[in-house]
């Protein structure tokens, strides 16, 4: 009898350091799992704030950005204008395109189109060939051919301003130009032969 007792003692301390040495591996497993766990969803969750352009909750609570819709180009035919040189020999060939929101706003201006392209031969003929020439001057007139297509459609396009020396000092001070919501966005030339 006294050989049984010895036995028992020696397999408690044995089973004792058994479960100890498997409840430290359980907690190491646990630990590197939810450190694991934690890497991975920081991870995803840090690609999300990379594309949303925000941080963390920031980027939840912003609105998401609208897609970017590519826009309707609407060309008109070309016209062919006197200008307003003296001696009334100079013309010009001009081609037009119109680069508008959505195919609504293409449908719309489809609708205008006669009294569209009568106020841009009106606005061409009261040029020279020496404005017409000049980069400054197809900017002004695309400007002004803009400013004639969105008149019938509710929307007014805002004279340019002419820089002067003060101005440089003002741009500091200067309010943010306000957010462009015409659906006409520009009038691009697909041709421009003066004569």
């Amino acid at each position: 009898m006294s050989a049984t007792p010895p036995a028992d003692a020696a397999a408690k301390p044995k089973s004792k350091k058994l479960v100890l040495i498997i409840a430290i591996v359980l907690v190491l497993v646990l630990a590197g799992g939810g450190a694991a766990w934690f890497m991975l969803s920081k991870r995803s969750h840090g690609d999300e704030d990379e594309e949303g352009g925000g941080g963390g909750h920031q980027a939840k609570a912003a609105a998401p950005a609208a897609p970017k819709v590519a826009p309707t180009f609407l060309p008109i035919d070309n016209m062919v204008v006197n200008l307003a040189d003296s001696g009334g020999d100079r013309f010009a060939q001009i081609g037009i395109t119109l680069e508008l929101a959505d195919a609504k706003t293409s449908d719309l201006v489809k609708q205008y189109l006669p009294s569209i392209r009568s106020a841009v031969l009106m606005l061409v003929s009261q040029r020279t060939s020496e404005e017409l020439l000049g980069r400054e001057g197809k900017e002004k007139l695309a400007v002004d051919i803009r400013r004639e297509v969105s008149r019938p459609l509710g929307y007014t396009v805002p004279k340019p301003r002419k820089r002067r020396a003060s101005d440089e000092e003002d741009d500091e001070e200067a309010p943010a130009p306000k957010a462009d919501t015409n659906p006409v966005r520009q009038v691009l030339f697909s041709s421009f032969i003066i004569q």
